[in-house]
């Protein structure tokens, strides 16, 4: 029995130092970083020409029914601050920017920040807009500032092996400064409720004690003292903060699936195999005729496909500790949502389905895609980083202490696969 305690006490004090000591699964949280900015850029732009009736002044949710809603949920959009067709383009606009900007990587910290303002305000103008996928990125945004996604396959990463910090440079100071403005107007003017103040204050707080450390961590670096104590504390929160950031992902993840699938199994549709019937026969939901047509005719096709998307749902939460039925469930269910997208006229809804599956993703199978992309980039031995962000340059001098800490966060990190995390079966 003290064996046993001795092993659960070195057990747990190994788990706690790497929670505290590494933050978990860089290519996972990349690849959901890529998917969700990926995927709302796409939509922006796809709809660029419809954006004045979508959310702007000519759609039928008005103006003035938006700000009478807010008012009642106290839900975040900065564009009730004004009716002006101007202030809608700008605001339009940086939403597209920041989501091409966090696909990249580039300055990732604030860029995280503008993209989920730029999700919820325009969501949050016309609530009636979307198919579903709009509530998946509504919440990954929010999740995605905790996590320190720009570990790998970013301009960030880059930077930091190329100049021993990614934070390195004139241009974040410059874009927080921004925020910062915006920020105390928005405050001063009353635009924010005591909720959203005080996540943006914590936000800009975070960001300002951040840069001071790692300047201090610099200097320290030129002086030969060691590394800052500041700098190796705000490395564990941060690591900490993640680890949490992406545990509530997967969890979240597992929950939409639960939900559905358990809903559906009280459904009568469902119970008797022809819900996927029915959407088939929509217009609405039949971008391709024919094929719909075609599929709708066998009764036993769509029976498989009716239940088989029941038990895929129901089953799949109590399989992420299991890694290679995951991994299987996990494929199928992917190539499930590319059906819906070209069956059922989806896409959006199904990339956003997509990159919130691509959270259990293994390790491996990540840095094979990445080693592949980056081939096919940089062919005939062109090279790249480990991170798979950018061609190798010319031999880099030797790391100071700040310096290798910074190369320390770019390198690829443990897989956060439940299965990994539970030890051997």
């Amino acid at each position: 029995m003290v064996d046993g305690l001795r092993r659960a006490r070195a057990g747990a004090a190994r788990a706690l130092a790497r929670i505290t000591g590494e933050a978990l699964g860089p290519h996972q949280s990349a690849v959901v970083r890529i998917g969700f900015a990926g995927t709302w850029l796409f939509f922006l732009l796809r709809e660029y020409p419809n954006r004045h009736e979508l959310y702007g002044p000519d759609g039928p949710w008005s103006w003035e029914l938006a700000r009478r809603l807010i008012e009642s949920n106290h839900a975040f959009t900065v564009l009730l601050w004004s009716d002006s067709a101007l202030w809608f383009e700008a605001v339009y606009l940086v939403s597209v920017l920041a989501s091409a900007l966090l696909v990249l990587g580039w300055r990732t910290r604030a860029t995280s920040v503008v993209f989920m303002v730029g999700v919820l305000s325009l969501q949050n103008r016309s609530v009636f807009m979307g198919d579903g996928g709009d509530n998946v990125i509504h919440i990954m945004a929010v999740y995605l500032v905790l996590t320190r996604c720009a570990q790998v396959w970013s301009l960030d990463a880059r930077r930091a092996r190329l100049r021993g910090s990614a934070s390195a440079g004139a241009a974040g100071p410059v874009l927080w400064g921004v925020l910062g403005v915006l920020f105390v107007y928005g405050v001063l003017t009353g635009r924010f409720g005591l909720g959203w103040t005080a996540a943006f204050t914590a936000l800009w707080v975070v960001a300002a004690v951040w840069w001071t450390a790692e300047r201090n961590a610099g200097l320290a670096a030129v002086e030969g003292t060691g590394r800052s104590e500041g700098r190796a504390f705000l490395d564990v929160l941060a690591n900490v903060v993640h680890n949490a950031g992406m545990l509530v992902i997967m969890a979240e993840v597992c929950l939409i699936y639960a939900t559905a699938g358990w809903y559906k199994v009280q459904g009568s549709r469902w119970q008797d195999g022809t819900a996927l019937y029915y959407p088939l026969g929509l217009d609405y939901f039949s971008p391709w005729p024919e094929l719909s047509q075609l599929l709708a005719s066998s009764g036993t096709v769509v029976m498989l496909l009716t239940y088989g998307t029941v038990v895929l749902q129901v089953a799949f939460p109590f399989t992420v500790f299991h890694r290679r039925i995951k991994n299987v469930l996990l494929g199928v269910m992917m190539l499930e949502h590319a059906g819906i997208a070209v069956l059922l006229g989806l896409p959006f809804f199904s990339l956003a389905m997509i990159a919130a599956d691509a959270v259990f993703l293994p390790t491996g199978f990540l840095v094979a895609l990445g080693a592949a992309v980056a081939r096919l980039r940089w062919p005939r031995g062109a090279g790249s980083d480990q991170a798979g962000s950018a061609p190798a340059g010319p031999p880099a001098p030797p790391l100071v202490p700040a310096a290798r800490d910074a190369h320390r966060d770019s390198d690829p990190e443990p897989d956060p696969d439940p299965a990994a995390a539970a030890g051997p079966r």
